[in-house]
Formats: structure tokens, C-alpha cells, sequence
């Protein structure tokens, strides 16, 4: 179960050594930030392809990787390796609010936006 302490959202961090080698963190780290840097180049060439068939390709290599990227958030997040900031209650329902009036304004036909 997720402890809280503060703003910080995260499960107790699993030990590893503190060595100048990369430990098994360290190394689930670099992946994750690869992964990271991968969903973003494989969605710009996504926005930016002309071709049917390649774009087809690449987009099921870009929902590999989304995919991969996501367990091994996951991982990191039940080892204790990744925390969340938890945003304020109050300041959650004033950004609604904000936005439904946006929402309302801008846009007259309520329906148009699901």
C-alpha cells in the first residue's frame, strides 16, 4: 500500500547498494528515460509521415514502447524508485471549475466536446 508523507505519493523504497556501479535502480532508470525519449521521437515522425504503411509500422513500435514505458513506471513505482507529487484537492476543483467555464464559453454547443 502506497505511503504518504507530505505531497509525496510512494510506495517504501526497495534497498539497493550504494556503489559507484550502476545498481538495478540505476539501470531501470536510464531505461525508463529511454523508453521516454523514444515515445517522443516516435510520435513526432507519427504527426509528421506521409506513408500509409510506414506509418502503420511505426505506430505499432510507438505503442511497444508506450507500452514497455509504462511497466516499467509500474516497476519503479512498487520498488519505491519513482514518486508522485498529489496536487491539492482545492486546487484540483478550481482548475475544473476553470475549465468548465472555458469549456462553456468558448464552445456553445456543449455536445460538440466529449
Amino acid at each position: 500500500m502506497p505511503q504518504q508523507q507530505s505531497n509525496q505519493i510512494k510506495n517504501p523504497s526497495t534497498q539497493v547498494p550504494k556503489t559507484p556501479q550502476m545498481n538495478d535502480r540505476d539501470f531501470m532508470n536510464d531505461c525508463l528515460s529511454t523508453e521516454k525519449y523514444m515515445t517522443n521521437a516516435y510520435s513526432t515522425a507519427l504527426h509528421e509521415m506521409s506513408h500509409d504503411a510506414l506509418y502503420q509500422d511505426v505506430s505499432n513500435i510507438y505503442n511497444e514502447t508506450e507500452n514497455a514505458q509504462r511497466e516499467l513506471y509500474n516497476l519503479m513505482f512498487k520498488k519505491g524508485w519513482y514518486g508522485v507529487e498529489a496536487e491539492d484537492a482545492q486546487k484540483l476543483q478550481k482548475t475544473f471549475q476553470q475549465f468548465t467555464q472555458y469549456q462553456t464559453e468558448q464552445f456553445p454547443n456543449p455536445n460538440a466536446i466529449q
